[in-house]
């Protein structure tokens, strides 16, 4: 099976820079598709798991190292990836980032206009609000910088692939807008890239067991062919018909070119989360038609709602009689299971229901990985094979933590400030990678 027609592969080394990392979502991803990636994450809890996992990090803050450390990145980095902190945005969050969105469309196209950063920082102090609304211009910012580094002698990233809430599609379309116009350059030229239709996709629609909108940018220098979208594998799933398109419903359908392969039906919990009695229903702590006092309620036949950092608070019940089950909560694994992460994955590090909230589910970011440089899916079973701890003693742990944090068994200079990294009020959904000044 695969994501996307694949032409001829780009990159024969891909090196994933991955901003706002999270717990690892797209680098698991990217390690099963046999690539490299370095993470960037701000929150400590996120990093303690990534360590624990055995993937490249640092613990640092994205806008810092952008400004003061970006000389230092691996000058062979050649994917920019990112899916910046979605509160602010997000229909469930406060709403700052949506009503800024106007003024964040006026800084991309002073930054394509080439405005130097100290302008833009200067501006994004004057607009003052919630300070996570101006990270969602980290990845374009990221992108023009590599054009000015001596240490990449200028050579801009090959692949950007860009995530946010559906709330961010007309922002991305702006990015696309200014990417294809191209970034500048200091000797007055323009880099430019050719961007894939900015497009919402549904995380079930590629075997992922949850419902899920994600709100995808692919680019790829202009000197490449344009860049597909995954292709759908999977049907998508219709509260309002909840046995169509599941295991089943026997239906089998095209994607809208007719060339795909027939859609196998969307993955329910039951396949996935073996380890529970047959028979079960989860209850959202969430509410249903916009009514808190309606909760909503899936079966084991259906795939789950969309795992937030409230997932720990769901209802596990017996279906259909609503008895508690033991556990009457989903467990951090089960939760990351439905993420589509390996059932024993190390969640390390303290909050962990946000931390699995917070990540890309790896199948999906599987998915659009594949397709932004022309490669083929390898086997979902890879995705549930064993994935092992490090031991906090082994040199290959020590090793991680030294280069992620400069010091081999706690925080270093350039880590962020501890009192930082822990939010007054963590209740916010998260449905993307971690924020710089959130908790997980």
């Amino acid at each position: 099976m695969t994501s996307s027609d694949t032409t001829a592969p780009i990159l024969e080394s891909p090196y994933v820079l991955d901003l706002f990392a999270g717990p690892g979502g797209l680098d698991v991803a990217v390690e099963v598709l046999g690539w490299r990636s370095l993470g960037i994450e701000w929150d400590k809890d996120a990093c303690e798991t990534r360590y624990a996992a055995g993937l490249k990090t640092w613990h640092a803050d994205v806008s810092e190292v952008r400004r003061k450390r970006f000389e230092k990145l691996p000058p062979d980095l050649n994917v920019l990836a990112g899916g910046p902190p979605c509160q602010t945005y997000s229909v469930a969050g406060n709403g700052a980032g949506r009503k800024a969105l106007d003024k964040v469309e006026k800084l991309i196209h002073r930054l394509v206009a080439g405005a130097r950063e100290e302008e833009i920082d200067e501006q994004l102090d004057r607009m003052g609000g919630d300070p996570r609304t101006a990270l969602v211009l980290e990845p374009l910012r990221y992108a023009i910088k590599a054009l000015t580094c001596p240490n990449r002698d200028g050579r801009p990233f090959d692949v950007i692939v860009l995530e946010q809430v559906p709330a961010v599609k007309a922002l991305w379309n702006v990015y696309k807008a200014a990417l294809e116009t191209g970034l500048p350059r200091e000797d007055g030229t323009r880099v430019r890239y050719k961007v894939a239709e900015v497009k919402t996709l549904q995380t079930e629609a590629y075997g992922v067991p949850q419902t899920r909108r994600r709100t995808i940018l692919i680019a790829r220098l202009d000197k490449y062919p344009a860049p597909p979208l995954p292709a759908p594998t999977h049907h998508t799933f219709n509260p309002h018909k909840p046995a169509q398109g599941g295991p089943e419903d026997h239906q089998t359908a095209l994607p809208v070119d007719g060339t795909a392969a027939p859609l196998e039906p969307w993955v329910s919990m039951g396949e996935v989360l073996t380890s529970r009695e047959p028979h079960f229903e989860i209850v959202s702590n969430y509410g249903s038609g916009g009514d808190p006092r309606k909760r909503g309620i899936r079966t084991h036949r259906q795939p789950s709602f969309t795992v937030t950092g409230k997932v720990s608070r769901n209802a596990v019940r017996r279906h259909p009689n609503g008895e508690p089950l033991d556990p009457d909560r989903l467990t951090i694994p089960e939760a990351g299971v439905l993420q589509t992460f390996p059932p024993d994955y190390p969640w390390d590090g303290g909050d962990r229901s946000q931390q699995v909230g917070n990540a890309v589910p790896p199948l999906f970011g599987m998915h659009v990985l594949a397709a932004a440089l022309s490669r083929p899916l390898p086997p979902e079973e890879k995705l549930r094979e064993s994935w092992g701890r490090l031991a906090p003693d082994s040199a290959r742990y020590r090793e991680l933590r030294t280069e992620g944090c400069e010091a081999p068994n706690a925080c270093g200079p350039n880590c962020p400030e501890p009192e930082g990294q822990s939010s007054p009020d963590s209740s916010l959904p998260r449905t993307g990678a971690s924020a710089k000044r959130s908790a997980k």
